[in-house]
């Protein structure tokens, strides 16, 4: 069944339609961490250029610096800095003519406060508008004792569901470090905490799915980052055997598990394929849009050295004022950003699919 919706940012029921249609549709959405409005832009023009639609992150880190550097209460930067993208992407997704979820990357436990004030002014902008400002948020506390995490996830659900969230919750550890969350010290094909057990899965289904909507970001021997061959093994399987686990259990039917594919940046083709076939909609990619955003940059103060050491040429007097013209070496770096981003459209199999009508 074809379902269609209205271009902007997508919550509540119209968020379950479009993950649906990804999961119906073995595609999955890229989820790209943006830092400023030129990231957050490059992101939305790539979603209009491969109509496709796409998941806009913000990190903990990433809404600090989009409030900006010199904002003098770190966690009311963090707490603004998302705000502010938000509503960046809700005034501008419609004009693009794209579906867009809005989301939070990893907060740890230190950042539980930080999600709970971003709940808040989704409950206030829910009373004034019947939506809440972001689509959903993500509680990662698979460092922490799974009891605690689960009640935890649990707690921040029943705030959410009654205005249209929705959760995403960690079991298992993604290796690597992302934007101070995590550490380089776990990665190897050797660690177990890098495999998430299908019985975790299946309690945080029998625990959360009566609250509310949430999707679940299982470990496969995934990390942040990008590493060299044979450090990191993929094993797409888990997720296989952990809907197999919840399917059997309570009669669901396939994949019914909302699967989130973290540390995407760097993986083979054919196990991003694997993963999609058993039930991920969203893979994180921050690493590599990062990348070709600074590559661009280096490309460009390399094909004109002298523009980045005078303003005028001490030689034959050429102004180079169109050279460092800001606007110019960040539209380079978003249209680099774009070209990846196309690549990650590909790879997930979305381009064209966007439901936006």
């Amino acid at each position: 069944m074809s379902h269609t919706l209205k271009p902007g940012v997508v919550t509540g029921d119209d968020y379950q339609t479009l993950l649906k249609a990804a999961k119906e549709g073995q595609y999955a959405m890229p989820a790209v961490n943006a830092v400023s409005t030129s990231s957050v832009n490059a992101v939305m023009e790539a979603a209009a250029k491969n109509k496709s639609d796409v998941i806009i992150q913000l990190s903990n880190g990433g809404a600090q610096f989009y409030a900006g550097q010199g904002c003098p209460d770190s966690f009311e930067a963090k707490v603004l800095g998302a705000v502010s993208a938000a509503h960046h992407v809700h005034l501008l997704a419609e004009h693009y003519g794209i579906c867009a979820i809005l989301h939070t990357d990893h907060a740890n436990k230190a950042l539980i406060p930080w999600v709970e004030a971003l709940i808040g002014y989704s409950e206030d902008h829910f009373s004034k508008t019947g939506k809440p400002l972001f689509t959903s948020h993500m509680l990662d506390l698979s460092a922490e004792d799974i009891d605690f995490n689960l009640s935890e996830c649990a707690r921040l659900l029943k705030r959410m569901a009654p205005i249209g969230m929705s959760l995403e919750i960690e079991l298992g550890v993604t290796g690597g470090e992302e934007d101070g969350v995590g550490s380089d010290d776990d990665i190897g094909a050797d660690n177990p905490l890098l495999y998430t057990q299908p019985e975790d899965c299946l309690r945080a289904y029998e625990l959360l799915s009566p609250i509310g909507h949430f999707s679940l970001a299982a470990s496969f021997g995934n990390v942040h980052g990008v590493y060299k061959p044979g450090n990191v093994k993929l094993r797409p399987e888990i997720l296989k055997a952990s809907q197999a686990l919840v399917d059997e259990t309570h009669g669901t039917g396939v994949n019914p598990l909302d699967l989130v594919f973290h540390g995407g940046s760097g993986s083979e083709k054919d196990k991003i394929s694997d993963a999609i076939s058993y039930g991920v909609f969203k893979m994180n990619i921050d690493t590599d849009t990062q990348f070709a955003f600074s590559k661009a940059i280096g490309s460009y103060v390399n094909d004109n050295p002298k523009a980045f050491l005078y303003q005028v040429d001490p030689e034959d007097g050429t102004p180079y004022k169109k050279q460092y013209d800001p606007r110019k070496i960040l539209r380079g770096a978003e249209t680099s950003m774009v070209e990846r981003l196309d690549e990650a459209f590909a790879d997930l199999g979305s381009v064209g699919k966007t439901l936006a009508q």
